[in-house]
């Protein structure tokens, strides 16, 4: 017997149902590792050691493609992040130096969507003592487990398509990209066209040992270069 596409009987392919509980929407917990701490944002303190770092020279290059910032004074700072340290839709972390305490950054979980289990790391933050190190890669790696953790099944990434320093930081963390979404936002006033990056709960077991490997102690000369990449210890790179 032969169906026809008109076929009252013919089941069209579908997706794998999706079977277990929604994720936990996530909250500004701590997590801990070797070199830092992500934790609850303390808005005085957080504008006190991260206004100094990053108002200074490059400025304007370090705020371009944020949503905020920069800011006129550290005060205005500090009651920018006590807005996102009472908003309930965003769950940002300061990001503090393990052994001083000192704020070095922060980063959000946003775009949370728990029916269809997804969510993004972004409003990122870096000081240039947290740029480019081994902690910054540490706490993105943290941010990253706590959220599969949760039972997301897709973590992503997104950017301005023209912010060529945060497309690279996306694909050497074990993000793929998907696509540019055209004119998809206006951001102080300009168009952006933005990049999307993701990793799914099925690519997360291999990104997690690479990242892991690479944290190790032992992945680093005596004068802390790393001796193997992470796209290396992915397999990909």
């Amino acid at each position: 017997m032969t169906t026809s596409p008109t076929d009252p009987d013919l089941v069209p392919p579908r997706g794998l149902k999706v079977e277990g509980p929604a994720p936990t929407r996530p909250t500004p917990v701590r997590l801990e590792g070797r070199h830092v701490v992500l934790g609850p944002l303390d808005p005085e303190k957080d504008a006190a050691d991260l206004y100094a770092p990053t108002h200074g020279e490059g400025r304007e290059a370090r705020f371009a493609y944020l949503f905020d910032g920069p800011f006129e004074s550290e005060a205005a700072m500090a009651a920018a992040l006590k807005t996102a340290a009472a908003a309930t839709d965003v769950a940002t972390l300061a990001i503090r130096d393990k052994a001083s305490g000192k704020t070095l950054g922060r980063a959000g979980f946003m775009r949370v969507d728990l029916g269809h289990r997804t969510v993004e790391v972004g409003s990122i933050l870096f000081s240039p003592a947290l740029s480019r190190t081994p902690a910054a890669t540490e706490a993105m790696y943290l941010m990253a487990a706590h959220a599969f953790s949760l039972g997301f099944r897709r973590y992503e990434w997104k950017c301005d398509a023209l912010n060529a320093p945060s497309r690279a930081a996306a694909l050497r963390y074990g993000f793929r990209f998907e696509g540019i979404f055209r004119k998809h936002m206006v951001i102080k006033g300009r168009s952006r066209d933005t990049s999307w990056f993701a990793m799914t709960e099925d690519d997360w077991p291999a990104v997690r040992a690479a990242f892991e490997a690479w944290l190790k102690p032992e992945n680093f000369d005596a004068d802390g270069r790393q001796l193997r990449k992470l796209a290396e210890l992915r397999g990909d790179g």
